[in-house]
């Protein structure tokens, strides 16, 4: 992603909401969301407030492990190639340590993978079911309900849902990191810190948005 985005940033400058700027301060130091997608949004306050409250409640905080939404979040970043998304990391899950970049490395091959524990397993087929449009059966609600409670189901389906469809849309925005309140790399990954950083990595051949993801046709289970 380069260049003009699709839909312009509404610049810090131009706005004159005290809460709205102080949200994008934050987005600036904590991240997830980075200020250039909240930006894009600020054309209309109530989809900035929306998207700002859902992600507070739902991803930040909630009844679900955070870890668990996190890699979520980042196996569809991986699924649609939503590169603003997926070069960016959750600080509060790798404060925690509980989730590293061994752990993004295998998304997509999730089943097969000594990375992950049986319950992010199946969180993530819930993710992969979601994502890919997959039909489900018993075994496959089976395997969910034995490592999540209901309320727990409902948050973390939610919850994919409204990133899924959000990093769709974004992935076709053609915005990108460092272009609203540059000069802090908070929730950046690994490589993606600064701008000069980013224009590296992407150059890498083994940039991972190069190559795009099997499509699935049926669920894991």
């Amino acid at each position: 992603m380069a260049g003009k985005p699709r839909i312009s940033y509404v610049q810090p400058a131009n706005m004159t909401d005290p809460a709205m700027l102080a949200e994008l301060d934050r987005c600036r130091r904590m991240g997830t969301p980075r200020p250039e997608s909240q930006a894009v949004r600020a054309h209309v306050p109530a989809v900035f407030w929306s998207f700002a409250n859902s992600w507070r409640d739902v991803f930040h905080s909630g009844v679900a492990d955070h870890a668990i939404k996190e890699l979520c979040r980042l196996y569809v970043s991986r699924s649609v190639l939503c590169e603003f998304c997926g070069n960016q990391r959750s600080v509060k899950a790798a404060a925690a340590g509980d989730v590293v970049e061994d752990h993004v490395q295998d998304l997509i091959n999730f089943e097969s993978s000594p990375r992950y524990s049986e319950k992010q397993k199946a969180a993530l087929s819930y993710a992969e079911a979601i994502t890919w449009d997959l039909p489900t059966d018993d075994k496959f609600w089976k395997r969910l309900h034995k490592h999540f409670p209901e309320p727990e189901l409902v948050e973390i389906g939610y919850f994919i849902a409204l990133t899924m469809g959000q990093q769709r849309w974004l992935r076709i925005l053609d915005i990108d990191h460092h272009k609203v309140l540059a000069g802090e790399s908070g929730s950046m990954a690994p490589g993606f810190e600064t701008a000069e950083a980013v224009a590296k990595s992407k150059a890498d051949p083994n940039y991972w948005a190069r190559k795009s993801p099997r499509e699935r046709t049926r669920a894991a289970e």
